[in-house]
């Protein structure tokens, strides 16, 4: 009866320290479930600050594209101002040669135009690549024809469309005729 007694102490105690345990246990549950949820909203946060950005990136990108258009029109617009003297001086040109039919005058109209725009291309920083009777460079040359000649070998021989640079890069290469050397005789 005593060890009943004992054993039946001993069994309340057990649930007494159950109940103690699950009571301890449920803020810690209850905590967890609002770190939960907090962790969650922040979560939240973040998935639409991240959209956010990535809207505002696309718009950003959007907005610089367009911009370049505007800045690329406007550099073109700048360029093709420069050139519209010399149209207007083509247009007087023939209207004047078709007025009176004096060739000389017109001639020499056409050279003040081929002035104005040799001036316009200096100014621009557009130099003419000297080519005949230079020495071919792949650089500067773009090789059309290959012949046997007396010149010595890989000399331009003829230019058939001059080549530019700007400010000492290359916007054209001229197109040439290249010296292959002298043709070779079998004894």
């Amino acid at each position: 009866m005593i060890d009943e007694k004992k054993e039946e102490a001993s069994t309340s105690k057990l649930e007494e320290t159950d109940v103690q345990k699950r009571d301890s246990q449920q803020p810690d549950l209850a905590s967890l479930k609002a770190s939960l949820a907090e962790k969650e909203e922040e979560i939240l946060s973040y998935i639409d600050r991240l959209k956010r950005l990535q809207a505002e990136f696309e718009n950003y990108k959007k907005r610089l594209q367009r911009e370049t258009e505007s800045m690329e029109e406007r550099i073109s617009d700048r360029e093709i101002l420069d050139y519209l003297p010399l149209f207007d001086n083509m247009e007087r040109a023939f209207t004047s040669y078709s007025g009176n039919n004096d060739a000389s005058s017109f001639v020499e109209g056409i050279e003040r135009i081929f002035a104005q725009f040799d001036k316009i291309l200096d100014q621009k920083g557009i130099t003419l690549i000297e080519a005949l009777g230079e020495r071919f460079d792949p650089a500067r040359h773009e090789a059309l024809l290959s012949v046997e000649s007396d010149e010595k070998e890989n000399m331009v021989l003829e230019e058939f469309e001059r080549g530019y640079l700007r400010n000492g890069r290359l916007l054209r290469p001229s197109k040439v005729k290249v010296s292959r050397g002298k043709p070779k005789t079998e004894e």
